[in-house]
């Protein structure tokens, strides 16, 4: 979601930049030492798995939110009146319960028009609801209606910032992953996805910017409103805010079937010159994507980025990406955030992760969109030479599920690996075309990795699950020992014999091998694909001539260290 280039710990909050460009730049020890090990891994391992989602937060299903919300910059404070329209999932719920930080003061909670009773403690907002109340609900409808002042608590990876460029106010969140609830009462979850209103007011010099689409622009006295609204519905974690000095520029991109999509960016005025030449490639990557993917999801509303203080890379959220100030330079050095992003328009906001154990679907697929996009731009080489870039020797913990390391290497740059080892496994045709209707089935819902194996399987007519098994829900990877040798029967007949064998603790992979041999020429006089399946392995083939050297899997396609004994020794 977020890319990060730089770990800052300041005040027990650690600041990252998500479904942003950020794992594939940090490492898990550089996370952990910034942490201090004390807030982030306590927090998403204590609260974020088991107490942050109340049990009856499953039961209710939100349709809608409608944010006021009035800044007050100097005082870093804000007021707000939020309406949650939600339905009732479970005819014996005896409790609302939305995610709400408890610092706040608040002036007014109503169900259904009524003002009732509730319980506002840690991040939980406790609405009681008796059986008349239910009963008076239409369609098993509900509305929430919450009003409240003071200042969001700062926590997570910059969850709602007062901060200043130029000595003057700049206003931004970042949600992800569970820290909506720091600024708005909403049912926190990556899957219970909703229509947004957000209407946003501030001094009348600052323009404040929000996802979808701007509805209007209201002026009153030393205040403007900015009213935005979604088409489409939106996971909590990518509802977002920004607010200060920005000036405005445009561009436009045309999809395959003719619509308009308004390319919208806001920076500040100091940065636009810059900002004009950093931004210049969407409309290239858009058609890369759009013809790769499908057409942009939110093509009824807009694609934008907004230049923030959060240093640490970028955020994709829906339809307007944050990108931090320090990475304008009007050189297009971090292009590779803005083909992240943008990515993740297809692959994180509109296929959203049904649950956060699996957030290697956002992080994968917008890391490996990297490739892909390069692939596109440079040819095979180039992108041999960005999965290379992103190879380690040992991947740490597994990619479903990776516990307190969300936004670890491991999701990040192992996940881009899974999805390049997939397409060699099942084939190109196969593997774009998994591409688009994993997109099309999924499109505005969310999506589960079962439910990418379950696809994967129907599309290229194999039996996966070792695959899944080994590389999603397993650990570690391949090492494969391998000695060689040509034998001569005295008629100048070559025999090229190769012992290769797996040396992983505990475990034995399953692969195809590509293996190639070149005579003293260098040339390539064999070029052969073996399925591996056991601890080890003799292979034997006839070669035409001397070998003066042997090569595995030339094209980089396995998640593998190769050691030569020959090598070792002579």
């Amino acid at each position: 979601m977020l890319r990060f280039a730089v770990i800052i710990f300041v005040n027990l909050s650690l600041f990252f930049s998500w479904g942003i460009f950020i794992g594939p730049l940090l490492n898990d020890s550089i996370v952990k030492q910034a942490a201090g090990e004390v807030l982030y891994t306590t927090f998403f391992s204590n609260d974020l798995h088991e107490n942050y989602i109340d049990k009856n937060q499953f039961s209710i299903d939100v349709l809608h939110y409608d944010i006021n919300i009035e800044l007050f910059p100097q005082k870093e404070k804000i007021s707000s009146e939020v309406s949650v329209k939600g339905l009732i999932k479970d005819k014996d719920l005896t409790e609302i319960v939305l995610n709400f930080y408890d610092n706040f003061e608040i002036n007014k909670v109503e169900l259904n028009g009524k003002s009732v009773e509730y319980e506002n403690e840690n991040y939980h907002l406790i609405i009681p609801v008796n059986g008349n109340l239910i009963n008076e609900i239409s369609n098993d409808t509900f509305i929430v209606k919450i009003a409240y002042e003071g200042k969001p608590v700062l926590t997570g990876l910059s969850s709602f910032s007062f901060d200043k460029f130029k000595n003057k106010p700049v206003v931004y969140s970042l949600n992800e992953p569970v820290f909506a609830s720091t600024w708005f009462p909403c049912n926190d979850m990556p899957d219970d996805k909703a229509l947004l209103d957000i209407k946003i007011t501030s001094d009348s010099q600052f323009v404040s910017i929000s996802n979808g689409n701007l509805i209007s622009e209201k002026s009153n006295g030393k205040k403007k409103t900015h009213h935005w609204q979604t088409v489409h519905p939106i996971s909590t974690y990518l509802i977002c805010l920004y607010s200060g000095d920005y000036i405005k520029f445009e561009d436009e991109y045309t999809s395959i079937s003719g619509s308009k999509l308004p390319l919208t960016y806001y920076v500040f005025p100091e940065h636009l010159e810059m900002a004009k030449v950093d931004f210049s490639d969407h409309p290239r990557m858009l058609s890369f994507f759009e013809n790769t993917f499908g057409e942009y999801p939110f093509i009824k509303e807009k694609y934008g980025v907004a230049e923030m203080l959060w240093q640490l890379g970028a955020i994709e959220h829906q339809t307007i990406t944050g990108i931090g100030s320090n990475f304008l330079n009007g050189r297009k050095f971090f292009n590779d955030f803005y083909v992240h992003e943008l990515a993740h328009q297809w692959f994180g906001n509109a296929v959203g992760p049904k649950t956060w154990k699996d957030i290697w679907l956002n992080e994968g697929f917008a890391t490996y969109s990297e490739a892909l996009y390069a692939e596109h731009s440079g040819g095979f080489e180039a992108y041999k030479s960005v999965m290379s870039q992103k190879f380690q020797d040992n991947f740490a913990g597994t990619l479903y599920d990776p516990g307190d390391n969300l936004f670890s290497s491991t999701v990040y740059d192992k996940g881009a690996w899974v999805l390049h080892m997939l397409r060699r496994e099942i084939g190109d045709s196969a593997f774009f075309d998994l591409l688009k209707t994993y997109y099309q089935n999924f499109k505005y819902g969310n999506a589960s990795t079962k439910d990418l194996h379950k696809l994967a399987e129907k599309i290229c007519g194999k039996d996966l699950r070792y695959f899944f098994d080994q590389w999603i829900y397993g650990t570690g990877q391949i090492k494969l020992e391998y000695k060689w040798k040509v034998e001569n029967d005295g008629n100048n007949n070559f025999k090229l014999k190769i012992n290769l064998k797996q040396n992983q603790e505990d475990k034995i992979f399953k692969f195809p091998l590509d293996i190639s041999a070149f005579d003293l020429n260098k040339n390539e006089i064999l070029k052969e694909t073996i399925y591996i399946d056991k601890a080890e392995t003799d292979l034997e083939f006839n070669v035409t001539n001397k070998i003066s050297k042997i090569e595995l899997d030339k094209n980089v396609w396995l998640l593998a260290n190769f050691f030569d004994k020959n090598k070792s020794e002579n």
